[in-house]
């Protein structure tokens, strides 16, 4: 079944993302699936709001160290604290492209971003890394001359792991010296193997099934950046902000991070 357009016979992540976070742009199918996501994490929805914080805290980090152009990977439908809005914030101007492979997103976006000349909302594919640094929308906004600050958050979990060298690797020789990259991504680290399979087991039925993996598997999505201190973290301990709300940590994301050098 297609409503407008759009697969509502499949959970899709972005709209379960969106759900997570309290929006409105999803459908029963994802609610569902968020349903079952909860039965195994219960905080799934807190999770949520650390990643988010995660997020602004890392788009001001690269905002601060020269970075004037952004590329939002897997960025979602639109919510409070979108990256345009933390990165025009810290820099007057700043360049940002969203990427999402979901129609919904498109539509939103655009709709959202009708009058700022400097944002634009892009349908791709992170597998198809090629497609997103060819693109002619993205290379109209994007100057890959110049530091790019990419950010996959929540994203790099969806990459099997026969991907993940060519997809980053194509990200990766895209950037300029100086560029950043911003990733986030779950891990069953310290957490019950039963609650990892449940939530592996619902992402089975979206498009995009997820992958748990440890410290030193994430460690290497950022093989050519140098990671920044504190490096590899939970993301609630990456350079936290004291106004952000502080309940005691899930723990259940890594996020870092890395300069291309």
């Amino acid at each position: 079944m297609e409503h407008n357009g759009i697969d509502t016979t499949r959970p899709h992540v972005a709209r379960m993302y969106d759900y997570y976070l309290g929006g409105k742009d999803n459908f029963a199918v994802d609610r569902e699936a968020v349903a079952a996501v909860e039965v195994a994490m219960p905080e799934v929805r807190q999770l949520a709001r650390e990643n988010r914080a995660f997020l602004r805290r890392a788009v001001r980090f690269m905002a601060g160290n020269g970075v004037r152009q952004f590329i939002d990977i897997g960025a979602g439908l639109p919510t409070a604290g979108n990256t345009h809005e933390i990165a025009q914030a810290s820099v007057a101007g700043a360049h940002v492209v969203y990427v999402d492979n979901d129609p919904i997103v498109l539509a939103h976006g655009r709709a959202l971003l009708a009058t700022n000349a400097t944002t634009a909302v892009v349908t791709a594919d992170l597998r198809a890394p090629a497609d997103i640094v060819g693109h002619d929308e993205v290379r109209q906004l994007i100057d890959f001359t110049q530091p790019v600050g990419v950010l996959l958050i929540a994203m790099t979990h969806f990459i099997r792991d026969a991907e993940r060298g060519s997809v980053m690797g194509v990200l990766r020789d895209a950037l300029a010296p100086g560029s950043f990259l911003a990733a986030s991504h779950v891990t069953g680290d310290k957490h019950a193997r039963e609650a990892v399979d449940g939530v592996e087991s619902a992402y089975r039925k979206t498009p995009t099934p997820i992958h748990f993996r440890s410290h030193a598997e994430i460690s290497r999505f950022f093989d050519g950046f140098d990671l920044v201190e504190p490096g590899l973290v939970t993301v609630d301990a990456w350079r936290p902000d004291p106004t952000d709300p502080a309940p005691e940590a899930t723990h259940w994301l890594y996020g870092g991070v890395g300069r291309r050098s």
